[in-house]
C-alpha cells in the first residue's frame, strides 16, 4: 500500500465557489503559472504517485460558501486517480485545509478525533485538537494557551484485508515572520512562531504517546514547517519540533529515515522536500515534509521516497514529471510503500 503526503500551494485558488475547476488561462496563486498549467501539472503528479491515500496539505477551503471536500473529489475525478474519496476533519479559517484522498476500494477511513473536549486546564488527559492546550514554554510560571490554527486530521483506517492503523495528518505552525517589518519585529515574531510551533508538537507528541501506549500502528505525516537545525532560533529552545514528534531518547520513538539523516549529520547534505523562490531570485530548499511510523510498521521494511524533480532519478528521468513537479507546487510529495 502506498501512502503519501503532498502540500499543494494555492490549491484553493483552482476552484470556484461551486467546487468546479477553474481550468483556464488566468493566473493561479503561483507566480507566473496559469490555473490550467497548475491543474495539468497536478494531474500528472497525482497520476504518477498512484497512491492508495494522499494526505493533502493546503487542500481547498471549507466555509459557508465553499465545500473543499467536494472540490477535491472533483479534482480526483478530473485526474482519473484511484484516491477519489475525500475525508476532512476539523475545518479551519486559513483557506488551507487538511484532507485525505483515499481509494475506497483499498481501504476505509474516518475522522476519529481523540482527547478531552475543550479546555484542558483541569484535566489530565490530552485535549482534542480543536480545543486548547496550556503549557509554560518560557518558564515564567504562567502557562500559555495554545490553539492549533490547522487542527490535525486524526484518521482511523483499515485495509480491505482487515489491518487497522491510525494516521495523524499535520500542518504545523509556520515560523516565517510574516507582516514583520523591522529587524526587531522579525526576531520577535520568529520567536513567537517557533514557540507556538513547539507547543503544537508537544501537544501532538502527547497524543502520539497515547497511541503508542495502546499498541496501535501509527503513521504521522504532513508538513511540519521545520527540521533539525533549520534556523538559528532552534538554539533558544534546544530542539526542533521534529525531534519532539519523533520522541526523546529512551521513549518509544517514531521513525522517518529523512529526519534521521538530518539529525545524524547536521552539517552534511540532507534530503529536501520543498523549493521556495526567494525575493532576490534565488531558490531555497528545505526538508519540511515527513512520514513517521511506529515500530511495528517500521519492522515491515517500508520504502520511503521523496518525489524530488532533481534528486529522484525516476522523476529527473522524465521531462514531463520533472516539469510537472516544479509547476504544481513549492513542495514535493513524500510517499511510503507499506506491506499492509
Amino acid at each position: 500500500m502506498r501512502i503519501a503526503t503532498y502540500n499543494v500551494e494555492w490549491f484553493n485558488a483552482l476552484f470556484d465557489d461551486a467546487g468546479q475547476l477553474l481550468n483556464d488561462g488566468e493566473w493561479s496563486g503561483r507566480v507566473n503559472i496559469t490555473r490550467a498549467a497548475q491543474i495539468e501539472a497536478l494531474v500528472t503528479v497525482f497520476r504518477a504517485l498512484n497512491a492508495d491515500a494522499v494526505l493533502v496539505i493546503e487542500a481547498p477551503d471549507i466555509n459557508r460558501a465553499r465545500d473543499g471536500r467536494k472540490a477535491l473529489e472533483v479534482f480526483a475525478a478530473h485526474a482519473g486517480i484511484r484516491a477519489r474519496k475525500a475525508l476532512v476533519g476539523f475545518a479551519n479559517d486559513t483557506q488551507q485545509e487538511i484532507m485525505l484522498l483515499f481509494d475506497p476500494d483499498r481501504l476505509s477511513a474516518r475522522h476519529d478525533p481523540r482527547g478531552g473536549d475543550g479546555d484542558a486546564r483541569a484535566r489530565h488527559d490530552v485535549p482534542r485538537f480543536d480545543g486548547t492546550f496550556r503549557i509554560d514554554l518560557d518558564h515564567d510560571g504562567v502557562p500559555e494557551t495554545v490553539r492549533w490554527s490547522k487542527p490535525p486530521l486524526e484518521i482511523a483506517a483499515k485495509t480491505k484485508g482487515g489491518h487497522a492503523f491510525r494516521m495523524i495528518g499535520v500542518h504545523a505552525k509556520s515560523k516565517a515572520p510574516y507582516r514583520a517589518n523591522t529587524p526587531a519585529d522579525i526576531v520577535r515574531v520568529a520567536i513567537e512562531n517557533r514557540r507556538k510551533q513547539l507547543a503544537e508538537c508537544i501537544w501532538l507528541r502527547q497524543r502520539i504517546e497515547e497511541h503508542l501506549g495502546a499498541g496501535e500502528d501509527l503513521i504521522v505525516l504532513g508538513d511540519f514547517n521545520d527540521g533539525p537545525g533549520i534556523d538559528s532560533y532552534e538554539r533558544l529552545f534546544g530542539r526542533s519540533s521534529i525531534e519532539i514528534a519523533l520522541g526523546e531518547e529512551g521513549a518509544e520513538q517514531l521513525f522517518d529515515p529523512h529526519a534521521r539523516m538530518a539529525l545524524a549529520r547536521p552539517l552534511a547534505a540532507a534530503p529536501t522536500t520543498a523549493r521556495f523562490h526567494l525575493p532576490k531570485g534565488n531558490y531555497l530548499e528545505a526538508l519540511l515534509d515527513y512520514i513517521m511510523v511506529s515500530k511495528k510498521l517500521h519492522d515491515l521494511d517500508p520504502v520511503w521516497r521523496i518525489w524530488h524533480p532533481f534528486d529522484d532519478p525516476v522523476c529527473y528521468g522524465s521531462n514531463e514529471l520533472c516539469n510537472a513537479l516544479l509547476i504544481a507546487s513549492d513542495h514535493f510529495p513524500v510517499s511510503i510503500d507499506l506491506a499492509l
